[in-house]
């Protein structure tokens, strides 16, 4: 069976571990190395509070090359100050250290609680005992992307292949993301691997497209956090001729580089803390893409909007007066919605459906809301979920 993990594309060793970060002592400590120095593309949280992973990542990368990546799970090593810092600077030498890289092509990623301050012993033997038993295989990308969870129900994994003259390319992705999710990327990692021969100024332009429309597009619960990041490391050994200029390969890369980011997106979404459904919500017809976006938002930052998906419930009144309020401009007698491909709403009249039928389709695992606008030729879309009893369960416990 082909391997269709981070190990799949050429170049690459992954390890995990259980160090104790995490209270529950399940695996919470990953490397990925490469064979040699690769070359990289990232994009980072917009927030302006970040953790010292994200402060060390950002410098590491604008050279255009990589060859290992550091995560943990469990604490995010985020308002820290000075001494979080030395840490990341610590692991970076320590993975350099017990992998043979340069320290300045280390990588360093951590997600969970903000506040504390990383138990340094911990990370470094777990460090030592993930570099002993590097290995080629699925099983280890398997285990990664379970070390990497924090609320997370489950993991998240894609993979694309790409031809390119007589060479066959691989990309594979890893991400994680439950909670604490708003546009533009929030608490999320992923981790993408490929063995495509390109330059890394070309692999920096496909992932920022890549993640501008899909990891861009999700939102749980509208809140941006502090180490969101996306990683993709390029080894170059699949033996394709090496992409210095945009152009047909150039173009295939880039969209099998977006499929993988998108799959992984809808993944996040419907994986949303306490999600029972993903939910794509599209708006069309806006006069220009600002208002696409304000009426977008207004729709899937309302929790009315949000619990109402949550018990199945198509109460379309709560779209169309958060479409009302957003400041978007409308034609109200040219409103259109529709729920789960249901029409429930025309040209700003309600339309007659069986509601014990679209119910019915609303309790599916995904599906989707459409709202025409009415009033130009824009659009945009969201991944999200709905808002369930189990959603303030979990961030009711989740503490600093």
């Amino acid at each position: 069976m082909a391997n269709k993990t981070l190990t799949g594309p050429k170049g690459f060793r992954i390890a995990a571990v259980k160090a104790g970060i995490k209270a529950s002592g399940n695996l919470d400590l990953g490397l990925i190395v490469a064979d040699l120095p690769c070359r990289v593309g990232a994009t980072f949280t917009t927030n302006k509070v970040v953790g010292a992973p994200v402060e060390v990542t950002r410098e590491h990368i604008k050279g255009g090359r990589a060859q290992a990546i550091f995560v943990n799970a469990g604490n995010s090593n985020t308002c820290t100050g000075a001494r979080g810092r030395r840490d990341a600077d610590t692991i970076c030498r320590e993975v350099a250290r017990r992998v043979s890289v340069n320290p300045q092509d280390v990588l360093v990623c951590s997600t969970g609680v903000i506040g504390h301050y990383l138990p340094m012993e911990k990370v470094c033997r777990g460090i030592a005992q993930a570099g002993s038993k590097l290995s080629v295989s699925a099983q280890s990308s398997r285990q990664f992307a379970r070390a990497i969870l924090t609320t997370d129900t489950k993991t998240k994994m894609s993979h694309r292949t790409v031809r390119l003259g007589s060479k066959t390319a691989q990309i594979a992705g890893c991400a994680k993301g439950s909670g604490m999710i708003a546009p533009n990327m929030a608490t999320m990692l992923a981790f993408i691997t490929t063995d495509i021969n390109i330059n890394s100024t070309l692999l920096q332009r496909a992932i920022k497209q890549a993640v501008n429309v899909t990891f861009n597009k999700v939102s749980i619960d509208n809140h941006t956090s502090t180490s969101d990041t996306a990683i993709v490391l390029a080894s170059g050994l699949a033996g394709n001729k090496n992409i210095t200029r945009g152009g047909a390969e150039y173009e295939r890369f880039a969209e099998a580089l977006y499929m993988v980011c998108d799959d992984l997106a809808r993944q996040i979404a419907a994986d949303g803390e306490g999600a029972t459904c993903g939910v794509t919500v599209t708006v069309t017809g806006a006069a220009t893409g600002r208002d696409g976006v304000k009426a977008l938002r207004a729709i899937v930052d309302s929790p009315l909007v949000r619990t109402a998906f949550n018990g199945a419930d198509p109460n379309w009144g709560r779209i169309i007066s958060a479409v009302g309020y957003s400041g978007a401009k409308f034609d109200p007698d040219n409103l259109t919605c529709k729920i789960a491909g249901t029409t429930v709403y025309r040209k700003g009249r309600p339309s007659r459906f069986d509601a014990g039928k679209l119910t019915r389709k609303m309790k599916a695992k995904n599906w989707q809301v459409n709202v025409d606008l009415g009033v130009g030729m824009f659009s945009d879309f969201c991944y999200t979920c709905d808002l369930s009893r189990e959603y303030i369960t979990i961030n009711a416990d989740y503490h600093t």
